[in-house]
């Protein structure tokens, strides 16, 4: 080999060494900035209040200085602060086994917790019963009456109308007003021929229902045709109004708009 070619070589082998190391840095650097630096662990003697703490949870002094330093970056950032140590160091943990040994560790305390809890819960049940032998811990016949009345989400209303009825119109308008609380309206208008949509469309519009209600079915226009016979035989004042909750349609008042 040359001369000129063994510079070359050697120069090579040199720049390859020069951008290995600051490669390595640079990754050394990255991986400061992202996991905690165990280096930066403060090794002091741990408080009295600090070894106290430790020994609860069944930690190591040097394991509770690891908890610490852990809690000091991006876990006791968006963690809540009643996260356990136990739960912190098997988060971070650095290989499997110390993975499976915190694992083990808050299993244990958990189960061990959970049956305190129930023993606590009998010895309560039982004092309950020795010392209040002949009274209910609720009485179920002072508690206030359920109100079927009352409207939730999924419920629809059924309005049975007819042109020219004033109560019937200001009773629609309190149901519009009220038409974002339920699942929607439908209206069933008397005294319209079947299969006339322009004149049902056109009372529609002047008591103010809106094309897109319609459009999304928040509002159904349909003709009686019978409709009212069907579900309230011998009905024949309007308006008459129904909730539809689920499967069963029963008579609403308009009282409980």
């Amino acid at each position: 080999m040359s001369w000129a070619a063994r510079e070359v070589s050697a120069t090579a082998v040199a720049l390859l060494y020069v951008l290995t190391a600051v490669a390595a840095s640079a990754e050394d650097t990255i991986a400061r900035a992202i996991l905690p630096n165990e280096t930066a662990i403060d090794h002091t003697a741990l408080t009295e209040h600090e070894r106290v703490r430790a020994e609860l949870w069944g930690l190591a002094d040097d394991e509770w200085r690891r908890y610490q330093s852990l809690m000091a970056g991006i876990r006791g950032s968006i963690s809540p602060d009643m996260i356990s140590p136990i739960e912190v160091l098997g988060i971070h943990a650095r290989d499997a086994a110390e993975r499976r040994k915190y694992a083990e560790q808050w299993a244990i305390m958990l189960r061990e917790d959970a049956e305190r809890i129930l023993a606590f819960q009998r010895a309560y049940d039982e004092a309950g019963r020795r010392l209040f032998p002949d009274e209910m811990l609720i009485d179920v016949a002072r508690l206030p009456e359920p109100d079927d009345q009352a409207l939730i989400p999924s419920d629809r209303l059924v309005l049975f109308s007819r042109p020219g009825c004033e109560v019937c119109d200001t009773l629609l308008a309190r149901i519009l007003a009220k038409l974002d609380q339920i699942a929607g309206l439908d209206v069933y208008l008397a005294g319209v021929e079947p299969g006339n949509e322009d004149a049902i469309r056109s009372w529609a519009n002047e008591r103010g229902v809106r094309p897109e209600w319609v459009q999304a079915r928040r509002v159904t226009l349909n003709f009686n045709a019978g409709a009212l016979e069907r579900v309230a035989p011998g009905s024949q004042e309007f308006p008459v109004l129904m909730r539809r909750r689920d499967a069963a349609l029963t008579p609403f008042s308009d009282a409980d708009l």
